[in-house]
């Protein structure tokens, strides 16, 4: 297939110069965007009438998951969940979109934030709730971490904001693990 735009066939982007790091290319943020929708039902609230946080980290758990897949075209587990804050409720009958995307990519990891929101059924104005970062490493059948075939190439500004914030959260998490956190 012919070159078209700058992008290779099966939209993967043409590698940076001096590439070739990662065998498959290099992959934009925008390609493993993953957009989840919930209804909340009662299974999903708590005592209190409010979404019940562990189910809230589950479906962000399955979105990062359904990200890093698309992004590394490879099987994933999840490694490590970072900066899981909840900045306000959701309760019954509430529609709540969760919003995941790959912001940086090492040699077997990704890392995936996910954005979670109410949308107003009315207006559609969506209103965060949560923000996570999640730590996926690609794996093979036995469960073993593989090299990532893609590396990641931010193109807008926000892209690559969010891949500074991830070279500055990864470097946070080694000093973490050295003094036994």
């Amino acid at each position: 297939m012919a070159e078209q735009n700058g992008t290779e066939e099966a939209g993967r982007s043409k590698a940076p110069e001096g590439g070739g790091r990662y065998p498959g290319g290099y992959r934009t943020p925008s390609e493993s965007v993953v957009e989840t929708t919930k209804s909340l039902k009662y299974e999903d609230i708590n005592g209190y009438g409010r979404l019940f946080g562990g189910r809230l980290m589950e479906w962000i758990d399955e979105t990062a998951g359904l990200a890093a897949v698309r992004h590394c075209c490879n099987m994933v587990t999840t490694a490590a969940v970072d900066n899981l804050q909840f900045k306000a409720g959701a309760g019954l009958g509430d529609i709540i979109v969760i919003i995941a995307r790959v912001t940086y990519v090492g040699h077997t990891s990704v890392e995936v934030r996910v954005d979670t929101y109410v949308e107003d059924v009315e207006t559609g104005t969506r209103r965060p709730i949560n923000r996570a970062f999640l730590t996926e490493v690609c794996v093979d059948a036995d469960g073993r971490p593989v090299p990532v075939r893609y590396g990641l190439m931010p193109q807008t500004e926000g892209e690559k904001a969010d891949y500074e914030g991830a070279q500055r959260r990864i470097a946070l998490r080694r000093q973490r693990r050295e003094e036994g956190f």
